[in-house]
């Protein structure tokens, strides 16, 4: 019979957890060389994947090394390494892939922030408009486009792996029309109007964001008949008229503009609308380590929160929202059902 390891001692678990930007950087490195897409079904030495992506194979069996620790890859007893589940996700052709996510959440920002975590934790403000003298997403685009590029493409991953489940969760049965509200490129809306053949739907976003929806929407799409692409923002107005409004991980800003963003929508959709706000929690989810390190990003960047439910709730209440019911949509995102009263 075997036993479990026993748990590290406090001293090396701290010592481990102090190296954790180490952990990062390698999985940032790994990312951006390739190495998982270098590797593929079968075990391979370092010097075939040192080849393939162009690094010296000292240096890398040390990076690998470094990974397996964590369970990304695995060492053979020939010294050759092979995949494990995890290091799966790190490949681009990977349905479920989270490279991009890997490397937004390691962009070379986050490491110029994170050190100045406890200013932002004495003041409550974020800490890059002092780094950059300007406000986040102004940085991004205008002196950060790699990084730009990069949060494009892991906000579309993830939005185009949730709605899948979002569209799976929602029982959007005997309603005509669905809008998804600050929606990015639409996966949501395009999810549900697959769903259900008869439904209607629309898509509000700011101009820029909007112009790359999802091809299913856009002219020539085959959803492209039931659905009204609608640039704007959320914050100053929601023009559209539907049963069902979705807000999807977008109130996450300062209080006010997540205030005016659901008073817009409870003026938009009138007495009986249903309103489904879909959010990452920092209480009751499996995910706590990620939601909670993304909390304290989102005060690092913006000035943000996650919510826990409590503040959830009070913020909804507080626009005049019905709450009628909260649960699960995945292990990272709850669903808090809501109606505007009559």
């Amino acid at each position: 019979m075997t036993t479990a390891d026993p748990a590290p001692p406090p001293s090396m678990r701290l010592r481990e957890l102090v190296f954790g930007a180490a952990c990062a950087a390698a999985l940032r490195a790994a990312a951006r060389l390739g190495v998982a897409d270098a590797l593929g079904d079968s075990p391979t030495t370092v010097e075939e994947l040192a080849a393939a992506v162009k690094a010296e194979p000292k240096p890398l069996r040390r990076l690998l090394r470094a990974l397996t620790c964590y369970g990304l890859f695995t060492e053979q007893p020939d010294g050759t390494f092979a995949h494990t589940d995890m290091s799966r996700l790190l490949r681009e052709d990977d349905p479920n892939s989270l490279r991009d996510i890997c490397l937004w959440c390691t962009e070379p920002w986050t490491w110029d922030a994170w050190p100045r975590l406890d200013e932002a934790v004495r003041t409550g403000r974020n800490v890059v408009e002092d780094l950059y003298g300007k406000e986040f997403f102004t940085y991004l685009h205008e002196d950060a486009p790699e990084s730009a590029a990069v949060f494009n493409r892991a906000m579309t991953t993830s939005s185009r792996q949730s709605a899948r489940d979002v569209a799976e969760h929602l029982d959007l049965s005997g309603r005509a029309s669905v809008a998804d509200i600050g929606g990015g490129q639409g996966h949501v809306v395009a999810s549900l109007l697959e769903k259900y053949p008869t439904m209607h739907g629309a898509l509000l976003d700011l101009p820029g964001v909007v112009e790359n929806a999802d091809p299913r929407l856009r002219p020539g799409g085959p959803l492209a008949d039931r659905v009204r692409i609608v640039p704007g923002d959320v914050r100053a107005a929601v023009p559209v008229a539907s049963d069902v409004y979705i807000v999807k991980n977008i109130l996450e800003w300062d209080d006010d503009s997540t205030a005016r963003l659901l008073r817009n929508v409870v003026e938009a959709g009138g007495p009986g609308a249903r309103v489904v706000v879909i959010e990452n929690l920092v209480d009751d989810s499996p995910s706590m380590r990620f939601s909670t390190a993304m909390d304290l990003l989102l005060l690092l960047n913006v000035g943000g929160a996650k919510h826990t439910t409590d503040s959830m709730v009070r913020r909804l209440t507080a626009a005049g929202l019905v709450v009628d019911d909260i649960g699960p949509v995945n292990p990272y995102l709850h669903a808090f059902d809501c109606t505007v009263p009559g």
